[in-house]
């Protein structure tokens, strides 16, 4: 009988240890995980920096002296504010590995809201001197709630540290490169520009943050004018996306709509909500890093994927198809796409490219695909809430259909190539220290 106790014993022992390796597992980066909701109501300093950086880059200024006030690009300046607040935290915390810049300022004792402030400061401070109004305030305010002391001093001048790195760092970055005139194609398949300057040109030219190039992950060639599966987006879009379509429903004009915000403010709107979906810094500071490497250097290497091939948009596919050398696509010299498109190259789609890279940091950081989150839009006022990273990449696709911007397959390498930049960024950045 104490040999059988023990026995069972002993089992169940090595039961409960298999037990707690397995839920240790399902907890660990990368593991399986369950579903989470991203809620946005835990703000924090960074959540607080991540307000007033969006402020001050979408900021109009009547004096525009350095290279980011004469090319803002809210979404690389962001970047390079969310790189130094998470070197910074990284610096004092230890929980992960640092990005770019490993500060020589003493750590120990160092207040970290003094230091995420400070190298948040550093950052707008520099980039755009003329734009005080919109963080200076902000930033004495910030550092007042801090009692003075040597936490206080030291956080402050490791930030400062980070900053000045992460400004050096990302010096002269392309975006002032001197671009040629544009000129239109004039073969079938080749991208008309509604005006003299199509916008976002200069994209490919600025230096990628984590990514070895921006071609890195440029996406297969279309399919040729002439084939099977050119004609099936074509008639899809054709019959989805036009002003006057019979077969696109309301919901679906509504999703549409919904997705035409401009850019600038719908972006840093939507996902300063990450930045306080919790109440962990580090935590908030990782992932709005994550998020804001993998999504420049995805929007980065759209548009160089964009301007390599230049491909043209439905609007002039449809109404030159007469053009096309496809027997299965008809021209409709009338047909208009139901909402503006916007001018740049149709291949691949930019909505795309943003959301799989998003929808891929957010799966790496939280381990799961299954993470609930909403986004608004002020043009159409209302909120959607998206059960899955899947949901969200799959509805801000298909909107371009319905708005009849987009083909499929430009859909799909988009995403595609969102989620592999993504993918690419998290296995070599923002790791957890062994």
């Amino acid at each position: 009988m104490i040999g059988l106790s023990g026995s069972r014993q002993g089992t169940r022992a090595i039961l409960l240890a298999a037990l707690a390796l397995l839920v240790a597992a399902c907890a660990a980066p990368g593991g399986a995980r369950a579903p989470v909701t991203i809620e946005a109501n835990r703000p924090n300093v960074v959540s607080f920096w991540n307000e007033v950086a969006n402020r001050t880059v979408l900021a109009q200024a009547a004096v525009n002296l350095t290279a980011e006030e004469r090319h803002p690009t809210f979404f690389f300046d962001l970047a390079s504010v969310h790189v130094a607040i998470y070197d910074a935290v990284v610096a004092i915390e230890g929980r992960y590995v640092p990005f770019a810049v490993r500060p020589q300022s003493a750590a120990a004792g160092a207040s970290t809201e003094a230091a995420v402030s400070a190298a948040a400061h550093g950052v707008l401070k520099a980039l755009f001197p003329n734009r005080g109004a919109h963080y200076q305030a902000a930033y004495e305010a910030r550092l007042a709630l801090i009692p003075d002391g040597p936490a206080k001093a030291v956080g402050v001048a490791l930030g400062s540290e980070v900053a000045a790195g992460v400004v050096r760092l990302r010096a002269n970055d392309g975006r002032s490169a001197a671009l040629a005139p544009y000129v239109s194609g004039t073969v079938p398949g080749a991208f008309r520009s509604a005006n003299p300057n199509p916008v976002f040109r200069h994209f490919p030219a600025i230096r990628p943050f984590a990514l070895e190039r921006m071609d890195q992950f440029r996406p297969p060639a279309p399919p040729a004018l002439t084939s099977a599966s050119y004609a099936a987006a074509f008639n899809e879009t054709r019959a989805l996306g036009g002003a006057t379509s019979t077969v696109r429903n309301a919901a679906q004009h509504h999703a549409a709509l919904f997705h035409t915000e401009p850019p600038p403010p719908a972006v840093t709107r939507n996902l300063g909500r990450f930045a306080s979906s919790t109440a962990e810094v580090s935590d908030a500071a990782r992932l709005m890093a994550l998020i804001y490497v993998s999504f420049v250097d995805a929007i980065g290497a759209c548009f160089e994927a964009k301007y390599h091939y230049q491909t043209w948009r439905p609007v002039s596919a449809i109404q030159m198809a007469d053009h096309d050398g496809n027997p299965a696509t008809e021209r409709d010299e009338h047909w208009k796409p139901a909402l503006p498109t916007p001018n740049h190259p149709e291949y691949p789609a930019a909505h795309s490219c943003t959301s799989g890279s998003l929808g891929e940091a957010l799966r790496h950081h939280f381990g799961t695909a299954d993470a609930t989150f909403t986004w608004d839009s002020t043009v159409t006022g209302t909120t959607r809430s998206y059960a899955g990273i899947e949901a969200f990449s799959s509805e801000a696709g298909i909107a371009r259909l319905h708005g009849g911007m987009h083909f499929r397959f430009s859909v799909d390498a988009g995403e595609e190539l969102g989620r592999r930049v993504a993918a690419w960024v998290a296995a070599r950045h923002f790791k957890r220290r062994d």
